[in-house]
């Protein structure tokens, strides 16, 4: 029997797809196991698949929907989600660079491994002509392979971003327009001493916030212990408790507090949100506690998503910090790991190795990742200028292509560009 909140009905009325992270909310009541999941719970999109959608509900794990039994937790998303599909369907052509990026790139991908596709694509010129604003990304469905506009793609890299960088530079890239052979002309005049921040800088720092969030989930289990162990505590009272073991520094008591009574309140609605607890309210995570109630640990659909996603973006992480040190040193990246680093990393991977080790060996890389940098021979900055030219170039390019109808997508059988509303 399907039964729905009424009150969300007009928000979805297109059977519209639901493209990988979406945000829903579940429509019916579902057995998975032996565990009831009842109406309304909260969970993102994870895949498409036999003519419905693989949920990831945090505490329960992917779970089968139907289409119809799916509803969008926010207005904007669907109206996102079809904009998005329209693009991807109309732009997709439009690909001037493509490479597999990921852990298939990098030498470290096992048989869950997914491929993962980055890329790059030029707007036709009439998409640029107008008044609607043209998208500066493609995303596939299930989120798998993205694309950024060239001017998107430059201004990334003349900034060192790393994702953009990997594109640029990975082995597997190829170009299949002319455009593309013109970006990858040019992309050592992007490269500079800046990476050492957009890499090396930027994981320690990620790392260090990792590494504060698994000790914050590891407080979700420490709350459950005091509340059974002693029923008559009220929110403030946690709340203090909490802010006296907490890994992050306040400036004051009082802001200690108030961020350990937010962490407390996320806890139990998040919990509301899985359907552990009967209500968003600390009551209901007390009377969850003395009834025994846990996320499990050792069950990977069970753990926090924090918790759950920190092994793997820590060895990528720790990746990052060793690809910057090389780059900086020899003036050549290699994304491919090899020898003990790619066991180490592969270990980090599949969680055998605890985040508070991997952030100490992070620490220890950092005086050879500043030696790296104040010896390298790669420029301060980017040349601006290559860029510049580079883009005034495809700008012509791909007026030139309109103009005289070249065969093509920028041409003859260029998608049509979107209207504005009336």
């Amino acid at each position: 029997m399907v039964s729905r909140p009424s009150a969300l009905d007009a928000l979805d009325g297109a059977p519209s797809s639901l493209p990988h992270g979406t945000e829903v909310t579940t429509r019916v009541e579902r057995l998975h196991g032996e565990r009831r999941l009842p109406q309304g719970l909260v969970g993102r999109i994870a895949r498409e698949r036999d003519g419905g959608f693989d949920v990831h509900v945090v505490g329960v794990g992917d779970v089968w929907f139907r289409r119809e039994e799916l509803l969008p937790r926010r207005e904007g998303q669907l109206a996102f989600a079809v904009r998005r599909d329209a693009a991807w369907n109309a732009l997709r052509q439009c690909a001037v660079l493509e490479a597999t990026v990921g852990s298939r790139a990098w030498g470290l991908a096992n048989d869950q491994s997914d491929t993962d596709v980055r890329g790059a694509f030029l707007l036709p010129f009439s998409w640029t002509a107008g008044l609607v604003e043209p998208p500066r990304d493609l995303v596939s469905a299930d989120g798998s392979q993205t694309f950024w506009e060239v001017e998107k793609t430059i201004a990334q890299a003349l900034r060192a971003d790393p994702n953009t960088f990997e594109l640029l530079f990975v082995p597997t890239v190829r170009a299949t327009d002319e455009v593309g052979e013109w970006l990858l002309a040019a992309r050592e005049s992007f490269v500079s001493t800046q990476l050492f921040g957009s890499f090396g800088k930027y994981a320690l720092r990620q790392l260090d916030s990792l590494t504060k969030s698994a000790r914050l989930a590891e407080h979700r289990d420490t709350v459950l212990d005091w509340l059974r162990a002693k029923p008559t505590l009220s929110l403030d009272e946690v709340a203090t408790r909490l802010a006296r073991i907490s890994p992050r520094t306040h400036a004051t008591d009082a802001e200690a507090l108030l961020a350990t009574k937010t962490y407390l309140k996320q806890l139990y609605r998040s919990l509301s949100d899985q359907g552990l607890i009967a209500a968003n309210d600390f009551a209901a995570l007390k009377a969850f506690a003395l009834a025994g109630g846990a996320v499990h640990r050792g069950d990977e659909d069970g753990e926090s998503q924090a918790r759950r996603l920190s092994p793997k973006n820590a060895y990528n992480l720790l990746r990052l910090i060793h690809l910057a040190t090389g780059w900086l040193r020899t003036g050549v990246p290699e994304f491919a790991a090899t020898g003990a680093l790619k066991t180490r990393l592969l270990d980090i991977k599949a969680g055998r190795v605890p985040l508070d080790e991997v952030l100490r060996e992070a620490e220890s890389l950092a005086p050879e990742l500043e030696a790296a940098r104040d010896a390298s021979k790669l420029p301060e900055a980017p040349d601006r200028l290559v860029a510049h030219r580079l883009l005034v170039r495809i700008s012509e390019a791909r007026a030139s292509r309109w103009l005289s109808r070249a065969e093509g997508p920028w041409g003859t059988t260029a998608p049509a560009a979107p209207s504005p509303e009336r």
